[in-house]
């Protein structure tokens, strides 16, 4: 009997799109019976992408494309705060310059794209288009650095790549044209670039585990896959490898010894820099998609949701008043307020076109968070109905407490190990934790966490009881699918066992 519920409704669904012109509703295809084409339907039904008129190019709509600008806003200001700066260099790469080396030419040959006509004119040199940037950038870097003063020379680009690859494409995972940034670094130490690598590393990974929600595995590829030219290649399906000196001595950038001559006054022999080379490209937003994605559609973690909340209007009909109608309206403005006063991203379905069912549907579809449901009954219990994205589960929220259910679901992370612990924190996260529910473990956590290097421009509220976290609650509800065994389930702060999940967070 619910199959035959359940595919009434799917009909209804299907019919009513089709009667107002909207796009195909619902994933026909099941993730773990055919991946490939439910991986493509729910990229381009969740509105994400859309397929072009040339092979292995997509159009990222603004649904993906907000994924790919919070990913920047995040990394671009932490590396800001490693010292590099933006720049930009054209995408045009005349053919000697990739001649000069060739272990990165042989890397990419298969995949450059050339240009050789303008208008109606042969080039007299082909241009390749960039597969990426070192040929395009070390010339100049050579040019600029002269001394050791002139060192660490660091910059990074947010451009587009062409690898022309001829197998079969894949939306966001293998595509002809994509979006990346890549940055490009030179040292005159090998330790110096060594550090930088283990920490662009680690900014990779918060922005796959903490802003995508995907768990990742930090490591160094074989000397087979490791990247064109370099000594090696850390991965965490981003690029980030050491270029050794092999680049600097193809290009030449080099720089005086700051000895000074030799005893006898001879010259020193120049320096060549250390050079490190790290990206991480639009591929990233298949990988969020694969993990998260189930057969309802799109599953977008908070963090880089274009709309972390939508609200929709319930249980209106023929029998509504207009007294009825009018006081669901209002308190749906009054909650939108709220929420992007409190810098939640929301939004509202008002459209009277579509039932709520399609309303459900099509946002379900799209992966938002959160969805409030919001009707007579509610305004009249002075409350609204959430529903979460990721487990389906509902629960019943007063008005008073709206903004900070809604706050948390939004920015609610789970942590199992200390060192994810405070990272969270300092996104604004509230702290789902396994703990051993000792006071002294307790103080602990709020010593370990407090805040020692607040920047000068954050505002700081003098009347806040501590910068370090303390405990928020511990649930009633506990996570059903993330149970404490005993025995096993340690403290994430002291390391004794875990008795339940508690809630930490900051007073601001």
């Amino acid at each position: 009997m619910a199959t035959a519920v359940n595919s009434a409704k799917a009909a209804k669904t299907k019919k009513e799109a089709a009667s107002t012109g909207a796009i195909q509703i619902g994933i026909e295809y099941k993730k773990d019976v055919d991946f490939p084409k439910w991986y493509q339907q729910v990229v381009t039904r969740s509105e994400m992408l859309e397929y072009y008129d040339v092979s292995g190019c997509y159009i990222l709509r603004p649904w993906a494309y907000r994924v790919w600008q919070e990913i920047q806003l995040w990394f671009d200001r932490e590396i800001q705060e490693l010292g590099v700066e933006n720049a930009y260099f054209p995408m045009f790469v005349p053919a000697k310059n990739l001649e000069k080396e060739k272990d990165h030419v042989e890397g990419f040959a298969a995949e450059v794209a050339w240009v050789t006509r303008g208008g109606n004119t042969d080039l007299e040199e082909p241009l390749a288009i960039r597969p990426t940037s070192e040929t395009v950038m070390y010339p100049y870097y050579a040019k600029w650095v002269r001394s050791h003063r002139d060192l660490p020379l660091r910059l990074n680009q947010w451009c587009n790549v062409v690898r022309w690859e001829f197998k079969n494409p894949q939306p966001f995972l293998r595509t002809r044209e994509f979006l990346w940034q890549e940055g490009h670094t030179a040292f005159a130490t090998k330790e110096e670039a060594d550090k930088e690598v283990y920490q662009i590393l680690e900014l990779y990974r918060q922005v796959y585990e903490d802003l995508l929600a995907v768990p990742v595995i930090k490591g160094i590829k074989s000397e087979k896959e490791k990247f064109p030219g370099g000594l090696y290649t850390t991965t965490m399906k981003a690029l980030s490898p050491l270029l050794d000196v092999n680049f600097a001595k193809m290009f030449n950038i080099s720089f005086e010894d700051p000895q000074g001559p030799l005893p006898g006054g001879e010259a020193r022999p120049p320096l060549h820099a250390w050079q490190n080379s790290w990206g991480l490209s639009t591929r990233s937003l298949g990988t969020m998609v694969m993990v998260h994605g189930d057969d309802k559609g799109l599953v977008l973690p908070p963090r880089v949701a274009a709309v972390q909340i939508i609200v929709i209007p319930c249980g209106i009909n023929n029998k509504t008043t207009d007294e009825e109608r009018t006081s669901v309206e209002t308190r749906i403005a009054d909650i939108l307020k709220e929420l992007k006063k409190a810098g939640i991203r929301a939004k509202v379905d008002d459209r009277a076109t579509y039932s709520v069912g399609y309303k459900f549907n099509h946002w379900e579809l799209r992966g938002v968070p959160v969805r409030l449901e919001v009707g007579p009954k509610d305004v009249k219990n002075n409350q609204a109905v959430a529903a979460r994205r990721d487990n389906g589960e509902k629960v019943t929220i007063h008005h008073e407490s709206l903004v900070k259910e809604g706050l948390r679901d939004a920015n609610l992370s789970y942590i199992t190990e200390w060192k994810d612990f405070v990272p969270a924190l300092d996104n604004k996260n509230f702290c789902m934790i396994p703990w051993c529910e000792e006071s002294s473990c307790e103080d602990e956590i709020k010593e370990k966490s407090a805040r020692t290097g607040i920047a000068s421009t954050e505002v700081q509220d003098d009347k806040a009881p501590s910068m370090g976290a303390k405990s928020l609650c511990i649930p009633l509800n506990q996570p059903q699918d993330k149970p404490i065994v005993v025995g096993e389930t340690k403290c994430v702060s002291c390391g004794k066992d875990a008795k339940r999940w508690s809630l930490f967070g900051r007073s601001y």
